[in-house]
């Protein structure tokens, strides 16, 4: 379960994508990593001081696949996340105070405080929601392309889903659609080598992914989900020939997440050498690192750019905790429409 060495160095080298991103663009994609990350740790954070109940499924260490994808898309583009899916809403523009709000049960946050960690949704940036069950996202995001096609609009849907939904039911039945219709979605496989507490090695009976694809004439990349540059060069081309209506493709992005499956996992499955190397490939590390070097940033720049996210985050928390309750009486709003 690792990359080969050539795929995780940092390169010196300008990558050909960052031809078409602006400086301001490239800096807005870690800004945006940077604030997934430590929207992350503060959940986290808030969860252990007991201000947060139930539980969470943290990205942490996958945070250049959500920007990566994101990057890629226009603001009428639409997603859909999955039950780690925090970095996927920050990734599309989702504001951190109200996503805080919401893990607190708060009115103010994007479902009013009913959805928390595993269902937020900002359908006004183009997120039709998480979804706590594995796979599920996938035959929405197809039936939102295919509204697009009935609308005569060449918006794209980017489907978030992991490893362990490349083995439900779903997922062959929304790849199959997809391509037997033609249709704008692009499958985003967040292969972060475990489903729940077993490996790929031990659940799947192919190498890859992406080798699944080919069964339904999908054409598939494979990346080094812990490169900006990598996944954002391979969204780019699917997103491009999906909104040129030339039908699905599949980009299997190789990831990992850091902490364990959710804040109740014990990690008993993995070992630390494992996890440390991974660490070792930190994506956001790694993506500052290159636009230091190719003078993209300065050390003043990166400086400036976490306090501005330090400073988000701390208010994003205030906020939430200062939002009002939802109210007893108004229990069943929004359940049965008008």
């Amino acid at each position: 379960m690792t990359l080969p060495a050539a795929a995780i160095e940092t390169r010196t080298n300008r990558p050909a994508i960052y031809d078409r991103l602006s400086a301001a663009e490239l800096r807005e994609a870690l800004r945006r990593m940077h604030l997934i990350r430590q929207f992350e740790e503060g959940a986290e954070q808030a969860y252990m001081r007991g201000l947060i109940h139930g539980t969470m499924h943290l990205s942490i260490g996958q945070e250049a696949s959500a920007v990566g994808v994101c990057a890629a898309l226009k603001p009428q583009d639409k997603i859909t996340s999955t039950h780690r899916g925090h970095g996927h809403c920050i990734g599309k523009g989702a504001d951190p105070a109200r996503m805080f709000a919401e893990f607190f049960g708060k009115e103010d946050g994007y479902c009013r405080g009913r959805g928390g960690s595993m269902h937020i949704a900002d359908v006004a940036q183009g997120n039709l929601g998480a979804n706590g069950i594995v796979g599920g996202g996938l035959p929405i995001a197809v039936g939102a392309a295919l509204a697009m096609r009935q609308q005569k609009r060449t918006d794209v849907v980017a489907c978030f889903f992991g490893d362990g939904a490349s083995n439900e039911g779903a997922f062959h039945e929304a790849l199959n659609m997809a391509a037997l219709w033609k249709l704008g979605v692009v499958f985003v496989c967040e292969n972060n080598q475990y489903g729940m507490s077993t490996s790929t090695e031990r659940s799947m009976s192919v190498s890859n992914v992406a080798d699944r694809a080919a069964g339904y004439n999908i054409p598939a990349r494979i990346v080094d989900g812990n490169s900006f540059a990598d996944v954002a060069d391979a969204a780019f081309e699917a997103v491009d020939r999906a909104r040129a209506g030339g039908g699905p493709s599949l980009v299997e992005c190789k990831t990992y997440r850091i902490r364990g499956h959710s804040r109740s996992d014990r990690n008993r499955y993995r070992t630390r050498d494992e996890i440390e190397a991974w660490s070792a490939r930190d994506p956001i590390t790694r993506f500052e690192a290159e636009l230091l070097e190719l003078g993209i940033l300065s050390g003043g720049d990166v400086r400036a750019l976490r306090e501005a996210v330090d400073a988000e985050i701390a208010a994003g928390i205030a906020f939430a905790q200062n939002s009002p309750p939802p109210q007893v009486a108004e229990l069943l709003r929004d359940v049965h429409s008008d």
